[in-house]
């Protein structure tokens, strides 16, 4: 009968260990009494580990883990994932699936939502492998919900809701509100980046928010404070999204979550660049980069980076925008976070163009529409990109594809893309020949209707400093002058410095 190594003494095993390393079939490390031996090579620890019978191995595995259990209770959290190994190969779901959950919570903390994700998929597997009981499914409630919220903070949207599809019905059915309130903050995510169903998006977010109330559960109250308020900015309810953003802030000053306040501050800025506030903007964006700097998180860092190249830009004050857009979007890339890296790209490209470097400004364009791609999110910012990319164009090339381009302006889904999109369709028509001029001034006249409406107040800057350039192409010095004169007011009252000059520097050329 082999014995087990458990009843050999210290001289046997000693013995054996030997035998094998004058076989060269192990090789020692360390010194004595802290020593290990390794296989040689993987091919022979495969072939000894595939000569042993299943159910051996299954003990092995289960002893392994009980050693690691003994050994380590000190510091058992520096070896859960060995010790998750070992209970998976033993079959003893149920502390694997415990012991997944605490690895996933803990490399969550250390900031890799990858390693998360891992741990959670593992958890999802142990659990689904245990006998059914009630107290199994709110668990798996529980692992399928979080994992979810792994994949949504990485914008993975299709991989979140098919982590909760499976158990949206059975949390209903519980009645287990918290967990109800996260799946359909998932689902709200999914429906507002990938299908940009907005009015759904929306509706699923409300009910969330409201559960989320109910239970006083903070994380849901940020989450979906801060999804609703960049809702209700995009739609230039710029006072209703500002309140959603107050209450967000509230919740991290409290926790004094130097990160959350960041990244709150972060959206609060943007808030005020689209309103027109733009000093606010810019000093609100300084701060958040502050905290970002002193939390030490890399995700408040990409946050506020990528989005103070915004408000830099606002200002004019474009090497900076530059400086911080890049910070904020190569981030952002490295750890695949698409939404903010496309945010980030975006104010870059935007600054490329404004300083006349448009080869690089039309390649930081095809990288959002890359990564956007690649992520399956909002088509029609994809579309705001490419009539980014023909604007560009139109400096050069004086036949574009006029009926295309027209079908992308109209195809946005967010007052503040509209704005955009229209103003970069006056100004294409406007680059390519006075042939188009009349219809760029229907789209130009239009997007000073709209925009003083829903009061975006820099962007009517922007306007009226278009339409100036156009009435200059068609002689009309008086009107350009007076339109130009409305773009320099705007761009003062909103702090536009770098702006407010460059349009003084046009006047004056007019004069």
């Amino acid at each position: 009968m082999i014995k087990k190594l458990s009843d050999m003494s210290e001289q046997e095993l000693l013995s054996r260990l030997s035998m094998l390393k004058d076989a060269e079939l192990v090789f020692e490390r360390g010194i004595y009494p802290e020593v290990s031996y390794i296989f040689k090579h993987a091919l022979t620890q495969e072939v000894v580990y595939d000569s042993i019978l299943a159910r051996r191995k299954k003990e092995l595995h289960k002893q392994i883990g009980q050693a690691i259990e003994q050994l380590f209770k000190d510091n058992l959290h520096e070896h859960y994932g060995a010790l998750i190994e070992h209970l998976i190969k033993s079959e003893n779901y149920e502390k694997a699936a415990d012991y997944c959950g605490l690895e996933a919570k803990q490399v969550e903390k250390a900031g890799s939502l990858s390693d998360a994700i891992v741990y959670g998929n593992r958890q999802v597997f142990c659990l689904e492998r245990l006998p059914q009981t009630e107290e199994v499914e709110k668990s798996l409630i529980d692992a399928r919900t979080r994992l979810g919220l792994y994949h949504a903070q990485m914008a993975q949207n299709h991989e979140a809701k098919a982590m909760v599809d499976p158990v949206v019905e059975l949390a209903i059915e519980k009645n287990y509100k918290r967990r109800v309130s996260h799946i359909y903050y998932i689902i709200g995510q999914y429906k507002h980046q990938v299908e940009e169903d907005n009015l759904s998006a929306f509706e699923y977010l409300e009910k969330a928010f409201k559960i989320g109330e109910e239970l006083n559960d903070p994380l849901m109250l940020v989450l979906t404070n801060m999804w609703l308020g960049a809702f209700c900015e995009f739609n230039c309810e710029f006072d209703r999204s500002l309140e959603h953003f107050k209450k967000a802030l509230e919740i991290n000053v409290a926790a004094n979550s130097l990160w959350g306040i960041s990244a709150i501050k972060s959206h609060m800025a943007m808030n005020y660049y689209y309103r027109g506030n733009i000093t606010l903007a810019y000093e609100t964006g300084q701060e958040a980069v502050r905290i970002a700097k002193e939390s030490g998180d890399i995700y408040s860092r990409l946050h506020s980076y990528g989005l103070h190249g915004l408000t830099c830009y606002g200002k004019g004050y474009l090497e900076e925008a530059k400086e911080h857009s890049k910070k904020g979007a190569d981030l952002a890339e490295k750890i695949n976070q698409p939404v903010l890296a496309s945010l980030a790209i975006r104010s870059l490209a935007e600054t490329y163009y404004a300083i006349g470097e448009y080869d690089k400004s039309h390649q930081q364009w095809e990288r959002a529409i890359s990564i956007l791609r690649e992520n399956s999110l909002y088509p029609s910012y994809i579309n705001l990109c490419k009539l980014a990319q023909a604007r560009i164009k139109s400096r050069q090339e004086k036949t574009l594809d006029l009926a295309s381009l027209r079908d992308l302006a109209y195809l946005m889904t967010s007052k503040v893309n509209e704005s955009s999109a229209h103003r970069y369709m006056g100004e294409i028509l406007l680059n390519l020949n006075d042939d188009h001029t009349p219809e760029a001034e229907k789209w130009i006249m239009k997007i000073i209707e709209v925009d003083k409406r829903d009061g975006l107040m820099f962007h009517l800057g922007q306007d009226h400093a278009l339409y100036a350039e156009l009435l200059k192409r068609k002689k009309d010095v008086p009107k350009a002058r007076e339109s130009m004169n409305k773009a320099i007011k705007i761009f003062e009252e909103c702090g536009a410095d770098g702006w407010k000059r460059e349009a003084e520097e046009a006047i004056a050329l007019l004069n």
